[in-house]
């Protein structure tokens, strides 16, 4: 799963989450995408690709603002 493909899903469901904010949007997809696993709408094995690529893309926001300093 990418990033990009985990935006879709979310879309699939009516969320469009854009802050203007990454650390902000990352911390609301994470938010919605447990709140899907706990109602059931999506499985173990996708919470656990969708917390992976959060992760990922967390890390890649924190990369970028080291590197800007």
């Amino acid at each position: 799963m990418t990033y990009l493909e985990l935006l879709q899903h979310l879309r699939a469901y009516q969320a469009f989450i854009y802050t203007g904010d990454k650390e902000a949007d990352l911390d609301m997809i994470t938010d919605e995408i447990k709140e899907q696993h706990q109602l059931g709408l999506i499985d173990d094995k996708f919470l656990r690709d969708a917390l992976l690529v959060l992760s990922g893309e967390r890390s890649k926001l924190k990369k970028n603002r080291n590197d800007k300093d």
